[in-house]
């Protein structure tokens, strides 16, 4: 739900880092994931260089561009496909206009000229300014600006345009040429600083690309629609406050409003030609466009505008949306007619339009007897985030029992959020992090020594049920960690390292036989591996894992039916309540302890998502216990408040005296084989007397249930590496429950038994069309 006029909460950004560019106006701005791009824009010259701003970081920087590097230019066409950037005209000094067309790959920050062809019939765009251009698949739309009918650039005899063209480009690099479409209806009339955005419904299909005021002598704010899908003009009426007349404004689209902030506005409604004394302002009023009902609704009007709290008046502005967030940074607040120069704005502000998305579901990282390190993915532009659990084991309420109060952890550092102090913990570029959705089934190659674990792992991803197998089966859960084999491949020679961690879980020996691929059945003792998940709203139905025995007639493992939690069981009859952890500005926690709230306030957190923060100083703490099952969940926020909760995932804390899951797992590639190589547990309590690593491999029953896996034993032995045979490999299954991928898992052993296993999904490159 958009923010009301009431609740609008504008954010400035005030704590950065890295130069920070002059303040400037008629620059354009894109994005590319966090990644704020500027280019352009004139303030005592036209600025030539190229800005970036990381919103994740909150930091400046300059790349080192190369290659055919565009003159500076102000009021250019400035879009963004994928990681290329298209930048259009312009003004590249007073009176002289540009119509060259360059391209910037970002990913190399490499700047190209490209020269796309004439159109078949008519001429090329003439140079021009303050024109819009807009992409929508693989074709820019061009329409209008301000040219200039003088060749002396110091004699500027305005022209307002109204042509409309087409650019096509081509896929990844370069581009067609110009059309000029053949438009029905009646085209808007010339104008220039004008926005132009193309918003395609979610139920009825066509793209329309919409325009809306500018300056054609006069200020305009008419509203305009284009059908791209049949070239028709129309002019669409509105319900609502129609914002006042401007040119030089913003228009973002987010979800389905077209969001209007700024420019000039006239003194008075009759603004005309003749007003050569200044009768304009800057204005700082906010509005959106349902471009689903075509009814505009006004947020901040100017008799509003407040510069303490809200982005103070401008024009020329640069506005950019990532995600649902809004964000705008300088332009220019008027004209000081005694200091004949124009004064610009140097702040950079946010404004969050919707409550943040679900988090992915907490990820388990590394385990102990009372403790979990525990991860979940980051949800762009938020400020924090809240992270709960809950447990089927009797938990008392503040007052019950005595707790000890203990410090803070420093992972929970109160409620106080700073996205300007935030820092982000990131793995490498070419690991993630990930729990996916496995079931296992396992096999033996012809001349494995010994048999290997057969366990089942119920859909969806991430959530360790509560083992209802008796007391000789517990249930673990794996790390799951993602090697990107892009980077393998880049460098064949060097190993990429994905560090692990132990796995959560209650380690018990399991005996089990399982058929091997020539039938021959050895006993071998390892550890149940599951992993499991569910929606919050169906807890009581989570199927359990259960291990089976196969005689030496079986050629295949069937594993049965699930069945429901018996914890779960426990909890139908009455709310399950839910304990803060705390507010963590990043995506990663260390919980060994869980904030105890009052009765009353307990009830309350488990119904609503939104319940007053409690202040964790003045509450006790429970620490987790040993062997007990934990359901956690995540939310985070933004300036719009608290959004709603991931899936639940569940954990089991560890037993002491099994060993912990092998650690520092790498991956290299050579020519006819990968290597695989680790370190050992962390905490092997005792000594380690095998490993043993499995390949995922590919089998029939993987066509009826394709989240099913069956797993090969590859090594068996006491050396912390092995290596997987091209023959291996060839029948590897590539896993599509997240990125696709193949599975390999590596646990080890001690004088107890078999620990949690550490999964690794090594990334396989995916083949893209060529076409868009």
């Amino acid at each position: 739900m958009a923010a009301g006029a009431a609740a609008l909460n504008w954010r400035r950004v005030s704590s950065f880092t890295g130069p920070v560019p002059r303040s400037r106006h008629g620059h354009r701005a894109v994005a590319i994931r966090e990644l704020v791009i500027i280019f352009g824009g004139g303030n005592e010259g036209i600025a030539d260089e190229l800005h970036v701003y990381n919103t994740a970081t909150n930091q400046w920087f300059l790349p080192a561009v190369r290659g055919d590097i565009p003159p500076g230019c102000a009021a250019h066409g400035f879009v963004c496909d994928g990681t290329r950037i298209l930048v259009f005209g312009g003004m590249v000094e007073y009176g002289r206009y540009s119509n060259d067309l360059y391209e910037l790959q970002a990913s190399r920050w490499l700047w190209k000229k490209v020269k796309p062809q004439n159109p078949s019939a008519g001429l090329p765009p003439c140079p021009r300014l303050g024109h819009s251009f807009s992409l929508y698949g693989n074709k820019c739309y061009l329409f209008g600006g301000l040219a200039n009918e003088s060749e002396d650039s110091n004699n500027n005899i305005p022209r307002y345009l109204n042509d409309f063209y087409e650019l096509e480009l081509q896929h990844g690099s370069g581009v067609t040429g110009w059309t000029i479409p053949v438009t029905k209806g009646v085209v808007p009339s010339p104008r220039e600083s004008h926005t132009a955005i193309i918003y395609s419904r979610k139920d009825s299909g066509n793209p329309k690309m919409f325009i809306f005021g500018g300056m054609s002598g006069s200020r305009l704010n008419d509203l305009w629609e284009l059908d791209i899908e049949t070239m028709t003009w129309s002019k669409p009426e509105t319900k609502g406050t129609v914002p006042l007349p401007r040119s030089l404004h913003t228009a973002n689209v987010i979800g389905n409003k077209m969001y209007i902030f700024g420019g000039w506005v006239p003194q008075s409604t009759e603004d005309n030609i003749s007003s050569q004394d200044g009768e304009w302002k800057c204005t700082g009023s906010f509005s959106y466009l349902n471009l689903d009902t075509t009814e505009w609704v006004c947020l901040i009007s100017d008799c509003q505008e407040d510069k303490n709290n809200l982005p103070g008046p401008r024009a020329g502005h640069c506005a950019v949306v990532i995600g649902t967030r809004l964000y705008i940074w300088s332009g220019r607040d008027g004209y000081r007619k005694a200091w004949n120069n124009q004064v610009c704005c140097k702040d950079l502000w946010y404004l969050d339009t919707e409550k943040p998305p679900a988090p992915s579901q907490v990820q388990l990282i590394r385990a102990t007897t009372n403790s979990f390190q525990v991860k979940w993915d980051e949800v762009p532009t938020v400020e924090g985030y809240l992270l709960q659990l809950s447990s089927d084991t009797p938990t008392p309420v503040a007052g019950e029992i005595p707790i000890t109060m203990v410090p803070e952890a420093p992972s929970a550092q109160g409620i106080k959020l700073d996205l300007r102090s935030q820092t982000i913990n990131k793995v490498p570029n070419n690991v993630q992090i990930s729990i996916s959705e496995t079931k296992a089934k396992v096999m033996e190659p012809d001349n494995a020594k010994k048999n290997n674990l057969i366990s089942k792992e119920p859909a969806p991803p991430l959530c360790l049920p509560a083992s209802t197998l008796g007391p000789q089966i517990s249930a673990n859960v794996n790390e799951l960690l993602d090697f990107d084999t892009r980077t393998a491949k880049s460098d064949s020679s060097v190993s990429s390292i994905v560090s692990t961690a132990q796995n959560m879980g209650t380690p018990q020996a399991v005996k089990t036989e399982s058929s091997s691929t020539n039938g021959a059945i050895v006993k071998d003792e390892t550890s149940l591996t599951t992993v499991s998940s569910k929606p919050e709203v169906n807890e009581a139905a989570a199927p359990s894992a259960r291990v089976v025995s196969v005689g030496p007639d079986d050629s295949s493992v069937q594993l049965p039916k699930t069945s429901p939690l018996r914890q779960n069981a426990r909890v139908r009859g009455r709310e399950r309540r839910w304990y803060d952890v705390g507010f963590f500005q990043n995506n990663t926690a260390l919980v060994n302890q869980f904030y105890l709230l009052p009765e009353e306030k307990a009830i309350l957190s488990s119904k609503a998502e939104n319940a007053d923060v409690p202040n964790y100083s003045l509450l006790k703490k429970q620490d987790l216990a040993p062997g007990t099952l934990y359901r956690f969940r995540v939310a985070a926020i933004n300036g719009c408040g608290l959004g709603p909760f991931s899936r639940i995932s569940e954990f089991k804390t560890c037993i002491p005296g099994f060993p912990g899951a092998p650690s520092i797992v790498k991956i290299s590639k050579s020519a006819d084989c990968i290597h695989l190589s680790w370190e050992p547990p962390v905490s092997p309590s005792g000594n380690i007397l095998e490993y043993s690593a499995y390949l995922a491999i590919r089998t029939n029953q993987l066509h009826e249930n394709p989240n099913q896996l069956m797993f090969m034993k590859i090594y068996c032995g006491l050396k912390t590496s092995c290596t997987v045979t091209a023959a291996q490999l060839a029948n590897a299954h590539v896993d599509h429950t997240s990125k696709p991928a193949i599975v390999f898992r590596i646990s080890a052993k001690n004088e107890r038994g078999y620990g949690p296993a550490t999964q690794v999904r090594w990334l396989q490159e995916t083949k893209t069309s060529g076409s868009k």
